[in-house]
């Protein structure tokens, strides 16, 4: 297929194709008139190449990654690649998750003052310290 109907199939762009072929994650071949012709196989070598690099993989990461991902072949050193790589996007995921976590008590305390006409998060401080000023932190 000719890199247009490759990039109408995978929802990319053109531009980003020839960046993939450039950085030696596709492969392409060329016809005599010097056309690229991309084999069966390209449509999902590049929905994997993007959705690596959606994770935050570098290019030459997947470059790295590519004999695995396009062969099957692995070694010792492809296997901790990957476990570095996983280690580092759950990582992010913690991030992410803890600061959906402190947006949704913004949102709580956005949705409270909207309830109370109370300033953001003003119950939750008077609870906090009533709670310090009684014995055993009870009130």
């Amino acid at each position: 297929m000719r890199i247009g109907e490759l990039a109408e199939r995978t929802g990319t762009t053109t531009r980003a194709l020839r960046y993939y072929e450039e950085q030696g994650l596709l492969t392409t071949e060329r016809s005599s008139g010097g056309q690229r012709w991309y084999g069966a196989g390209a449509v999902n070598r590049v929905l994997t190449i993007r959705q690596l690099f959606a994770a935050g993989l570098s290019s030459r990461t997947i470059a790295e990654l590519t004999p695995c991902i396009v062969d099957g072949r692995a070694t010792t050193v492809l296997l901790e690649r990957l476990a570095v790589e996983r280690d580092r996007i759950d990582e992010h995921i913690a991030q992410l998750t803890a600061t959906r976590d402190r947006l949704e008590d913004v949102i709580d305390g956005a949705a409270e003052n909207l309830r109370t006409g109370e300033p953001c998060g003003a119950s939750r401080q008077r609870g906090t310290t009533a709670a310090r000023s009684a014995p055993n932190g009870r009130s």
